[in-house]
């Protein structure tokens, strides 16, 4: 099992076409992936480390993209679960010509809103040495007990 494991949102970010374009004035957005907790765990994995991801995801096409994104990165996708009763977060993000960045958030709620301690891999967690999580999995539950 993984040496880091992190935990929380992971969702699909929508970004403008053009840099510099608020969200009123973006002509299109191409798909990222997004979610501060599946960026950790990518860049661990670029390092060497050895990640899992921990948390929940719509059994959607956004979720099996996210999905095949980490495990294609060398995270361990092992821990994610897919949900049939929501779906992937989806938000849209742009930094405009002023510097501020701009977000736009579709989760309420969402997958990851609903990833509960049953879903925990608490075996996992034990065997890790090092654990991050996401502050947004803190705001409501079910995900703020999962995750504590």
């Amino acid at each position: 099992m993984a040496d880091a494991i992190c935990l929380g949102e992971l969702l699909i970010d929508f970004v403008p076409t053009v840099t510099g374009t608020g969200l009123t004035d973006a002509p299109a957005f191409i798909k990222a992936p997004g979610g501060a907790p599946g960026n950790v765990a990518v860049g661990l994995a670029r390092l060497g480390v050895s990640s899992a991801f921990m948390g929940k995801v719509g059994d959607d096409a956004f979720g099996h993209f996210l999905a095949n994104i980490l495990a294609e990165s060398g995270v361990d996708v092992s821990p994610l679960v897919f949900s049939t009763e929501a779906r992937t977060a989806l938000a849209f993000v742009s930094l405009r010509a002023d510097g501020e960045r701009e977000f736009m958030f579709y989760r309420h709620p969402s997958a990851d809103m609903l990833f509960n301690p049953r879903e925990v891999d608490v075996e996992a967690l034990h065997r890790a040495k090092l654990l991050h999580f996401g502050s947004i999995s803190l705001i409501g539950e079910p995900s703020r007990s999962a995750t504590l």
